[in-house]
């Protein structure tokens, strides 16, 4: 059985905009998948699907043998503890620190103040930040900030890390950091990788599996892909 199936999945808004339309996608532990497309196509609707920030209109969303779409609210936190979330505008706490924003998932779920703190350092150490462990969101470049909400997403060494447009507000030298960065922690941690992107240089490049959305549906899928594939995109 595979890591993570998308079964026949439709994601119809209130609004009556369709944002997906029979999508069948599976995913194996530990593979790399770029998701390109159109703005408005619907990449980040089939990534927050995973982890229940959308449910689905109709259709089967598994991860890792949890039908995400039937979970309960109450249960939602468990699944959430599993999974990594990437954002492209950080979402970092701007009152706490680079310690305390990384640490913050990990006390919500009540764990020891002594096995944060190994936590937290082993992060900050795979993204390259021990040294910046003090300082504030606003002391820090855009890269940095990065850095930190990848820490944030690997603390607990999650089995699936997404990644929504993760370079998008970054130029091109910092982007090729972040992703060495992220495809360590793919070689590392054995973490599938989801990632949303435009970024054409980075998919060209580095040749991982590419699932190409038009307009809700999935137009092409290649184990080695790239945007010259899909230049529609």
């Amino acid at each position: 059985m595979e890591f993570i199936e998308f079964k026949n999945i439709f994601k119809v808004y209130k609004n009556g905009i369709s944002a997906l339309a029979d999508v069948n996608l599976s995913i194996a532990r530990g593979e790399f998948v770029f998701i390109i497309g159109q703005s408005g196509s619907g990449k980040s609707t089939l990534t927050k699907l995973l982890y229940r920030e959308e449910k689905p209109t109709k259709g089967t969303v598994n991860v890792g043998g949890i039908n995400v779409g039937k979970l309960k609210n109450g249960n939602v936190y468990k699944l959430r503890r599993k999974i990594g979330v990437v954002f492209q505008d950080f979402k970092l706490l701007p009152k706490l620190n680079v310690y305390e924003n990384i640490a913050y998932p990990l006390e919500s779920y009540g764990m020891k103040s002594s096995e944060i703190r190994e936590k937290v350092l082993k992060a900050l150490e795979r993204v390259g930040l021990k040294d910046k462990i003090r300082s504030y969101p606003d002391q820090l470049s855009g890269g940095e900030q990065q850095r930190v909400c990848i820490a944030r997403a690997i603390v607990n060494e999650p089995k699936l890390i997404i990644c929504d447009e993760p370079t998008g507000d970054l130029d091109p030298k910092m982007s090729k950091e972040i992703m060495k960065v992220i495809e360590n922690i793919n070689k590392e941690l054995g973490s599938t990788i989801i990632m949303a992107t435009h970024d054409k240089e980075i998919v060209n490049r580095m040749k991982k599996r590419v699932v190409c959305l038009h307009n809700g549906v999935v137009v092409s899928d290649k184990k080695k892909g790239s945007y010259i594939q899909n230049e529609n995109v």
